[in-house]
């Protein structure tokens, strides 16, 4: 939901997931957004690119 769909954790947490596993998860997810930087091009396997599609800025330490 938070990289295919973009929805925000308030709106993935209304849906009924737990908040602490959401906010886990999506912190999870941001802090390895610089890997994704420093790696090669792949196969797309998703609905959304992580390179095109997916945007968010590696510097000063960007948190939502």
């Amino acid at each position: 939901m938070y990289v295919e769909g973009d929805h925000s954790i308030e709106e993935i947490i209304a849906a009924g997931h737990d908040p602490a596993v959401v906010k886990r998860i999506v912190g999870l997810v941001d802090l390895a957004e610089y890997k994704r930087r420093q790696s090669p091009p792949g196969p797309r396997v998703t609905s959304k690119a992580f390179g095109k599609d997916r945007r968010l800025p590696i510097v000063n330490r960007y948190r939502r």
